[in-house]
């Protein structure tokens, strides 16, 4: 049984390949489809690495190897490899892979992605009126009414 965020057998055999192999001796890698499937359930329930089941193994194997792939271009081949795949109007591929990759785009969900309150990002300035730190108080003449209206009673 598939569960909600995990890989189904024929998502699963399309990038299978494209997996690096066991390449030393000695200490193997823990299933690939297992790390996989953690990877995805982290990033589509947003927890923090140490919140990851129990099911898909220790969380550190899951953070390293998904460190690991992002810093090798794995994740990039894949996300490649699975963009020609489809590939609507060019159902093999062909066509496709003589195309520069640059053409290809992402689309990002803006929904989920909110900046805090604070992080406005311009930088914060006083109104011209409020007096800085250190500064001595601003004067107004007596005059003129703040909302300048001469006469008013």
């Amino acid at each position: 049984m598939v569960r909600r965020h995990e890989l189904t057998d024929a998502q699963w055999q399309r990038i299978e390949p494209l997996l690096p192999g066991n390449g030393r001796p000695g200490g193997q890698w823990a299933d690939h489809r297992r790390v996989v499937n953690g990877v995805l359930f982290r990033a589509r329930s947003g927890m923090p690495w140490p919140d990851l089941p129990d099911r898909y193994g220790p969380w550190q194997t899951v953070y390293e190897r998904h460190r690991r792939w992002s810093a090798d271009g794995t994740w990039k081949t894949i996300l490649q490899e699975l963009q020609i795949e489809a590939d609507a109007g060019d159902p093999d591929g062909t066509h496709a892979r003589q195309v520069s990759r640059q053409e290809w785009a992402v689309n990002i969900d803006s929904t989920s992605c909110r900046a805090h309150q604070h992080a406005a990002g311009a930088p914060r300035k006083p109104a011209a009126d409020y007096p800085q730190k250190g500064a001595g108080p601003v004067m107004r003449p007596m005059d003129v009414r703040r909302w300048g209206a001469r006469g008013a009673d």
